[in-house]
Parts: C-alpha cells; sequence; structure tokens
C-alpha cells in the first residue's frame, strides 16, 4: 500500500465516515438480513443505509459480517 493510500485510510478512520452510521447494537440487529441481500445481489446498502460504513468503521462487525458470510455461504454449497 502507498503512504498516501495509508495515510487515506488512517484519516478516515479517524474523521469516521461522511454518511450515516449505524450503531453496533442497530448492526446486530440487521446483520442477517443484510447478508441475504449481500448474498443475493440486492441492494443492501441501500435498503438498510449506514451499515456499509459502520462495517468500514468497525472491525468487530465487519468480522461477524465476513464470518456470518462465509457461513452462509458454506451452507450453500
Amino acid at each position: 500500500m502507498k503512504s498516501d493510500d495509508k495515510r487515506d485510510a488512517v484519516l478516515g478512520r479517524v474523521l469516521g465516515p461522511a454518511a450515516p452510521e449505524l450503531t453496533c447494537e442497530q448492526c446486530f440487529e440487521e446483520l442477517d438480513r443484510y447478508v441475504e441481500m449481500t448474498l443475493a445481489g440486492a441492494a443492501a446498502d441501500t435498503r438498510i443505509p449506514g451499515m456499509r460504513a459502520h462495517l468500514d468503521g468497525c472491525p468487530a462487525c465487519a468480522e461477524d459480517f465476513a464470518s456470518l458470510r462465509d457461513l452462509v455461504t458454506q451452507e450453500g454449497d
């Protein structure tokens, strides 16, 4: 990663999202639905505004998303 990209990533984390963002509690409540919509190719980010911004800024919730997505994907195999 170039130093400009690293700087931009750090600034993005410090400044937070420019758009509305969910809380961790809201994220947890909507995570199942968001994963299902994402895997179905639906407009998940439009239907659950703020989820993407939260996942981009919260490593714990992003890990939960990835784990659930991977689990659902494996179940479908």
